[in-house]
């Protein structure tokens, strides 16, 4: 879930303030402040892009088991396709 830091972040970079729970308290005095609908559409926005990229994530974790190095010289070694085929399984499991 992304949070309101983050959003303002996104919209105002280095920008100045302390967040109270939900009150912001803007001590930027070169940047404005964003209005709470630009801050609702930067998190929708920035959601977006984390779930759009959740299948990366999800075959990272799944190529960061497989010893890929060893899998692709004993592949060229024994003339077999374990590598390739753990790989397509990864991605027909998680597509894009």
């Amino acid at each position: 879930m992304i949070d309101l830091m983050t959003a303002i972040q996104s919209l105002r970079p280095s920008a100045e303030l302390v967040i109270r729970g939900t009150e912001i308290e803007w001590l930027d005095t070169t940047q404005t402040q964003p209005t709470e609908a630009e801050i609702q559409t930067e998190i929708t926005r920035l959601q977006a892009v984390y779930d759009s990229q959740e299948y990366a994530r999800l075959r990272k974790a799944e190529y960061d088991q497989l010893n890929q190095f060893e899998m692709q010289f004993d592949d060229q070694r024994d003339g077999t396709t374990t590598w390739v085929d753990a790989i397509n399984d990864i991605k027909d499991r998680f597509p894009k």
